[in-house]
């Protein structure tokens, strides 16, 4: 016979759990309201004068054009560089602008439940000079669209927030390229030039109509704690990509997008050549990354100002067409060496590791054919996967040569058992250690590290 203190320790454990429950539902409902049981996250002063949004004028409906307000607050903070710039506050609500510039010695922070919309009005877009080291837009020959945050010849720019987002509302775009009706290249979302000191920590930049975060030719790029994402099939969104810049750190950021999560390059076939701004000084860490239909982390095409001095490190790709890949083609020019990748994993993913010195894809018919890159000194230290049809694809040629390739610590385990897994053509290189599966006989096997 059950006794009456069992059932009451029965119902008040029942009431104690229906009431959590309740207060988690009700919690999710007001969650989706942007109203929470606790204030808001008080946002940080930053710099000596901030600026709120509002304050201008904006409204934060989805429908207002805001882009006259952001223009307004660019100028006031113009007005205070000399006295260590100012902070330009985004609050929680939908703001829709044009694309527009921001300034040295400025702040722009959005907070949480803040996202900036971009319009899709493409008479709002403005038309830039093609990109000196492509000669020509990316997709389209001549002009291209500008960014929606676009920073030129700037220093000291933080882009940070409490993980409030930029929404490029890329969908219109993606289905105008498509349908091959756009005049001109799309635009990125964020974009910078010739700038120095920028630093991005802390947003969401989702739906660019084209790359989403593209510093070009920047000095000290900081990019940490950022989330970007697009559908699989939305084109060519690349996640981040340095362009030509120095110093650049990317590192504990998800990146899931409808192109390369992250491509490092340094200008297209002659243009590049002659513009002759390496990247130089790259590195990427502690990254999760996704990209169902191309490579978690590219080097190239566009390398012909070279690329040296990259670390790729406690990097995980999932789902992706290919882990890490180098691209590059006769025609191009230019070097891709001392690059190292260190402690990467593959979760199912196509192919792991691809080089390949005949991607083509010239900007026109003018590129040299006798401007071959060089590809070097390529370290791979430390990775591990598990569904991975590929693990390694290395194909040089005869013009274009593979040389200085080390592979050691690496265990990738196939979905299935098939020959020639590990693939060469026109490599030089060794293998130290354990590596599985067994390498392809181009590569030397060394038990230990000669000297």
């Amino acid at each position: 016979m059950t006794s009456f203190t069992q059932i009451s320790y029965r119902n008040a454990f029942c009431m104690c759990w229906m009431l959590s429950f309740a207060l988690l539902f009700y919690w999710q409902a007001n969650l989706r309201g942007r109203h929470m049981f606790f204030p808001p996250r008080p946002i940080p002063n930053l710099r000596p004068h901030v600026f709120n949004l509002s304050d201008f004028g904006a409204v934060g409906d989805g429908t207002t054009d805001n882009t006259k307000c952001f223009e307004d607050a660019v100028v006031a903070i113009k007005e205070v560089a000399r006295e260590g710039g100012g902070q330009l506050n985004v609050g929680p609500g939908r703001w829709l602008t044009a694309p527009f510039n921001v300034t040295s010695h400025m702040t722009l922070f959005l907070a949480q439940g803040a996202t900036v919309v971009g319009s899709q009005d493409v008479n709002l877009w403005p038309i830039l000079p093609p990109l000196p080291s492509y000669g020509r837009g990316r997709e389209l020959p001549g002009p291209r669209y500008g960014s929606l945050i676009h920073g030129q010849h700037i220093n000291d720019f933080v882009l940070t927030g409490h993980n409030g987002t930029i929404d490029g509302q890329g969908a219109w775009w993606w289905e105008q390229f498509k349908k091959k009706k756009l005049q001109y290249t799309r635009g990125r979302l964020v974009q910078f030039m010739w700038s120095s000191n920028i630093k991005i920590t802390d947003v969401t930049l989702q739906n660019s109509p084209f790359w989403h975060l593209h510093p070009y030719d920047c000095t000290n790029v900081t990019i940490q704690g950022v989330t970007i994402l697009a559908p699989v099939n939305a084109p060519n969104t690349d996640g981040i990509d340095p362009d030509s810049c120095r110093n650049v750190l990317v590192e504990d950021c998800y990146i899931s997008v409808g192109d390369d999560a992250i491509a490092i390059k340094s200008g297209w076939d002659k243009y590049g050549i002659e513009y002759n701004r390496p990247c130089v000084n790259v590195t990427i860490r502690n990254m999760v990354v996704h990209s169902e239909i191309s490579a978690g982390v590219s080097i190239g095409s566009e390398m012909s100002g070279g690329i040296e001095q990259v670390l790729v490190e406690g990097v995980h790709i999932w789902g992706s067409r290919r882990g890490i890949r180098i691209k590059t083609s006769p025609g191009r020019g230019g070097y891709v060496k001392n690059i190292h990748y260190q402690n990467v994993t593959l979760i199912d993913v196509r192919v792991g590791i691809v080089i390949k010195t005949d991607y083509g894809e010239h900007p026109d018919s003018e590129f040299d054919p006798e401007a071959l890159p060089v590809v070097a000194n390529i370290s791979i230290d430390g990775i591990y996967g598990s569904s991975v049809r590929y693990p390694v694809r290395m194909f040089g040629s005869q013009e274009v040569p593979i040389t200085g390739i080390e592979i050691r610590n690496m265990d990738v385990q196939l979905t299935s058992k098939k020959k020639n897994v590990f693939t060469c053509e026109f490599i030089q290189g060794r293998v130290i250690g354990k590596v599985f599966p067994t390498p392809c006989k181009a590569l030397v096997q060394e038990e230990f590290a000669i000297v």
